[in-house]
């Protein structure tokens, strides 16, 4: 088996060693506890907010502890390389987002996290914390696969956390919160595309086989092969192709107002995601539908994957508030 370079010690040491330097780096908004591993926002949750909490498999950074900070998550869980993580990790970052006025756990749709994030909601409860969850599935890609049941959670997951994280901040209450995550769970949709796999530190080697003429049209972000492969196709085309069928499943119409996130894999450079989003936009002008909102870059990656997803919120006065308002995580702010 070839090596795999990669800028790692040691692939069982990996997540914990990440999630450290990552603690050191941004310690002016997080703490990370150790054991077990989660990072919560430094000086702990404010009094009478509404916590957050995510989490999911490591590897798709900055998702989700570049994320922890003001107007967005109070705390994020790290599991092991696109694995979920474990309840008893969960559970203790619930109650170290709770601040007495309940918790919302923001969960992706993989099977793995619903049902641990069930199971630390429940271990939570027993120590009197409130926990709502919502599920996001916006990838439009495939209804099932090996990890989901149902539609599984990609890019729109920052649109959840940024449009929820600023409810709790601005002091809606658990129902408030959970309400505005659900209309943006229901009007957010995603699909991507693959030009590489990725390689899992402790696998070694790429997780599915890409010939290098070929792409992967609907991967998900575990590294799981899409809807169909094709023959590698212009930039254009390929948006074509992602943007057409997220904007048919939204049933955009014309003079709707809408938020255009281009996604980053891990190992496609920003100039290549520019070329994605130009052409993105100029199919939703063609479709009458104005783009008032835009975000272009790696926020919820692959490991090094190639590729990009394109994301399209539906806004209205409220959200489109509610995503202007001041943030400050790692890997967002204004």
């Amino acid at each position: 088996m070839a090596t795999v370079k990669k800028l790692i010690n040691d692939p069982q040491t990996v997540v914990a060693e990440s999630v450290e330097g990552f603690g050191l780096a941004h310690a002016d908004l997080v703490a990370v506890h150790t054991d077990p591993l989660y990072v919560a926002r430094a000086g702990g949750a404010r009094a009478g907010k509404v916590g957050l909490v995510s989490g999911g498999g490591s590897g798709h950074e900055p998702l989700h502890a570049g994320f922890v900070g003001l107007g967005m998550l109070d705390a994020a869980v790290p599991g092991a390389m696109f694995t979920s993580p474990t309840p008893d990790q969960i559970a203790p970052a619930l109650q170290a987002a709770d601040a007495g006025a309940g918790v919302l756990a923001i969960v992706k749709n993989y099977t793995g996290d619903v049902l641990n994030f069930e199971t630390a909601a429940e271990l939570a409860d027993a120590e009197g914390v409130t926990v709502r969850s919502v599920v996001v599935n916006d990838d439009v890609a495939v209804e099932d696969s090996l990890y989901t049941a149902g539609r599984r959670g990609v890019a729109g997951t920052v649109a959840v956390e940024k449009i929820a994280g600023a409810a709790a901040e601005r002091g809606d209450d658990l129902d408030a919160v959970v309400a505005v995550a659900e209309k943006v769970i229901a009007n957010v949709r995603s699909m991507g595309v693959a030009l590489t796999a990725c390689t899992v530190p402790h696998a070694g080697k790429p997780s599915f086989d890409l010939p290098e003429d070929e792409i992967e049209i609907g991967i998900g972000i575990h590294g799981e092969p899409g809807r169909h492969r094709i023959p590698l196709a212009s930039a254009d085309e390929i948006t074509e192709m992602l943007l057409t069928a997220v904007a048919d499943d939204l049933v955009l119409a014309p003079g709707e107002k809408v938020l255009l996130f281009v996604n980053g894999m891990g190992g496609t450079p920003a100039s290549e995601l520019y070329v994605v989003y130009r052409r993105a936009r100029a199919l939703l002008s063609e479709r009458g539908v104005e783009v008032t909102r835009s975000l272009v870059g790696n926020y919820v990656t692959s490991l090094e994957m190639q590729g990009a997803s394109v994301t399209v919120l539906r806004l209205d006065e409220e959200l489109t508030a509610l995503w202007d308002a001041p943030v400050h995580t790692a890997a967002l702010r204004w």
